[in-house]
């Protein structure tokens, strides 16, 4: 019998592209979503790529009771990888008490269940928000974590907490957060990518409904920041290539390959790259132009930040593949297809 996986948040934009990644290496997948911020046709299009439709159950992680009853009903889950939160640090900022009930309430739901049900393995999907604006680049595993920039940054810090203490309680319990940096593209297959419901809080999104006439202008925050061309740096990491590092996080703790009970990896690409660059990148790579105005710095943002991915690389065996052109050509082909539906 195929290990069984719950994937939280698992329509959702990263979440999906692991489902897919997971079901091709064999696994079993079933599905927990409240559809906030996805669609359910998501299903459909997963198993348009992998010809299996995961198992799907529709209701709010912060529902103590629900989660209960899930765990009841699924008794077969050997490792969950947790996605579900909310995730925009712009709206967090306006929204601080949302994101705090929904991102910490959702993990200490599931952690209850976890030592109830006597399920042993998570993958925690952390962020590289947990390092602030940092002193050193690139950060490493072993960057201070500082204080967050947003309260988004901060559920991601006090998340990391409440699991790195949970699994000291209980010994019998494994955790691996992955500390992601930023992703965007999407599926070759263009079946899936990166959908947010109404405006776009996240950067390739909003480009690409920018030059496909859905938006006036793509707003660059800020440039006037200590950068080479003034404007924001991040690692930007191609969303299949983060999938595949979930599978192998998952693989290591069923394997029992983990040297400790609580682990963390940085996910990127180890190279940082501007806003401006990004335009650039994405121009290159389509021959589209991206109609764009510098704005104001954006509350919650930081100036620059990207990964040391050497501890990942050596240890899990995993590397980012995809070049920022190919990337950002997968989420540009992506956009053209939701076009047509």
């Amino acid at each position: 019998m195929n290990k069984q996986i719950l994937v939280t948040g698992g329509t959702g934009f990263i979440g999906s592209h692991t489902v897919v990644e997971l079901q091709n290496n064999g696994y079993d997948v079933v599905i927990v979503d409240n559809l906030s911020n996805s669609k359910v046709e998501v299903l459909d299009q997963i198993k348009e790529i992998t010809g299996i439709r995961p198992k799907f159950e529709q209701f709010d992680l912060t529902d103590k009771q629900k989660v209960k009853e899930f765990f009841k009903k699924y008794s077969d889950i050997e490792a969950i990888i947790h996605f579900a939160a909310s995730k925009a640090v712009g709206e967090s900022v306006g929204k601080p008490l949302m994101y705090y009930n929904n991102n910490l309430s959702s993990l200490m739901n599931i952690m209850e269940s976890m030592i109830d049900c006597e399920v042993s393995n998570l993958v925690f999907s952390s962020s590289c928000t947990v390092y602030g604006q940092p002193d050193k680049l690139p950060v490493t595993e072993q960057t201070p974590r500082k204080e967050a920039e947003s309260p988004y940054g901060n559920t991601k810090v006090i998340c990391e907490d409440i699991i790195r203490d949970t699994i000291k309680a209980y010994p019998s319990l494994k955790g691996i957060a992955l500390r992601y940096f930023n992703p965007i593209g999407a599926h070759a297959t263009a079946k899936i990518g990166e959908l947010p419901l109404g405006v776009p809080n996240n950067l390739i999104p909003f480009l690409t409904q920018t030059v496909a006439g859905i938006r006036p202008e793509l707003s660059v925050f800020g440039d006037d920041y200590n950068t080479e061309d003034g404007s924001a740096v991040r690692d930007y990491i191609h969303v299949v290539d983060l999938a595949k590092a979930h599978v192998v996080a998952i693989e290591r703790l069923l394997t029992g390959k983990n040297k400790r009970n609580c682990e963390y990896f940085n996910i990127g690409t180890g190279n940082g790259v501007s806003v401006l660059e990004i335009i650039k990148s994405f121009e290159r790579a389509t021959g589209e132009k991206v109609p764009h105005k510098i704005v104001a710095r954006r509350a919650g943002d930081i100036e620059k930040i990207y990964a040391d991915t050497s501890f990942a690389n050596e240890e899990l065996g995993w590397k980012a593949q995809s070049t920022l052109d190919e990337t950002l050509l997968s989420a540009w082909k992506w956009q053209l297809r939701i076009a047509k539906m």
